[in-house]
């Protein structure tokens, strides 16, 4: 078992040492851009670009927009080179115009400037960084809805009304509400990010660990209506990435609270997500989906693995090894089998997809590649100031 473990240790140096030689390329010739995905040509896009005419909550807004800074901010933990820690630092300034904008903020806002601003502000002490994740927590705060309990997701412009919406997502977003309070020493952000997670915990957590994505609330009573397939394949199924959220969320709950309920949520959906776990490594779009079309989705893949890498250093010894031993299954399936280290394509992590029934799938996600290197990071038993 000691000869294994130093080979899987070996693998992991070496497949860093390819995630830095490609990330010094893709950062020179991307500084600047803030990406989501990439183009036919393997170019990357860029939501910043002010020349495009995005919609309200695609451009600037767009939620997987500290991604790449926090992926820069990964590599400079790594390497200490100062191209990375530029082109963070770049990204997060560009986010300003969310806050100028206003009407395109929405609930992840914690996705957005955890891995930039709060990150900064944990590496360097940056003031500025501090105010923009002070900024960002109230406007998260002010989302909460104190009839049903909940922070509201999204805008009007997704279509209907989401008045009265939330999705399983927002649990890795309670993460910005506990940092203000350890950073205020205010505690009215734990407060709106506890009762939420004990809504999640109530409405969205099945017993057998599997979650949904989307639940409705009647927004002035606070009355449950329904819940929603969302991304998944459909009510009552199980989509993948919306497990990964959960998992990671909770323990991330349990990190900043140290209440055994969120580390007990936590467990029962990586027991629920690890007993799904395909013998090949490779996630589904949703555990319960149709054996055809088989879409994969990487991006869950990762994240699954990062957070239970993080949920490791919570469980006990036996659970320890068993969380840990499936992350690094899925990481060095991903290494193997759907990385790109090349030069063709900037993004590293492929087959990913955002929903199951989207139109399109198996195409690169800028936060594939930063819970990629983030798990691979945590791996090599580095301490991250994240979430």
């Amino acid at each position: 078992m000691a000869e294994e473990d130093m080979q899987r240790r070996s693998e992991t140096e070496a497949i860093m040492e390819r995630l830095c030689e490609k990330m010094r390329r893709v950062c020179r010739k991307n500084k600047g851009k803030i990406p989501y995905t990439t183009d036919e040509n393997g170019d990357y896009d860029d939501r910043a670009d002010t020349s495009v005419e995005w919609p309200m909550d695609d451009g600037i807004n767009w939620w997987t927009n500290g991604f790449w800074g926090g992926l820069m901010w990964l590599m400079y933990i790594e390497t200490g080179e100062k191209e990375f820690r530029e082109a963070a630092e770049i990204s997060e300034k560009q986010l300003d115009r969310c806050f100028e904008m206003f009407y395109g903020i929405h609930h992840d806002v914690g996705f957005m400037y955890m891995p930039t601003a709060v990150m900064d502000h944990r590496i360097t002490g940056n003031e500025e960084s501090r105010k923009r994740g002070m900024h960002a927590a109230s406007l998260l705060a002010g989302r909460f809805n104190p009839a049903g309990n909940f922070i509201r997701a999204w805008n009007e412009n997704y279509g209907g009304d989401p008045t009265g919406r939330a999705i399983i997502d927002c649990m890795m977003n309670l993460s910005l509400l506990y940092w203000a309070t350890e950073e205020r020493q205010d505690p009215r952000f734990r407060h709106i990010a506890e009762a939420h997670a004990h809504t999640v915990m109530k409405y969205f957590v099945r017993e057998d660990g599997s979650v949904c994505h989307i639940v409705d609330f009647d927004p002035e009573t606070g009355a449950y209506i329904s819940d929603e397939g969302g991304q998944g394949f459909g009510k009552g199924s199980s989509w993948s990435r919306g497990q990964a959220w959960a998992m990671y969320g909770f323990t991330v709950s349990y990190l900043h609270t140290g209440k055994k309920e969120y580390l007990d949520t936590a467990e029962k959906v990586a027991g629920y997500c690890i007993s799904c776990l395909p013998e090949s490594g490779i996630v589904p779009v949703d555990f319960r989906q149709p054996e055809s079309p088989a879409w994969e989705d990487s991006c869950a893949a990762v994240i699954l693995a990062s957070g239970l890498l993080t949920l490791s250093g919570c469980a006990g010894q036996d659970r320890s090894e068993t969380y840990r031993s499936a992350a690094e299954k899925l990481i060095l399936t991903i290494s193997r089998e759907r990385a790109d280290f090349g030069t063709g394509c900037d993004a590293v992590v492929q087959n990913c997809s955002a929903a199951y029934h989207d139109a399109r799938h198996h195409f690169p996600m800028i936060y594939a590649d930063y819970f990629y290197t983030e798990a691979l990071l945590r791996l090599k038993g580095a301490e991250l100031p994240v979430w």
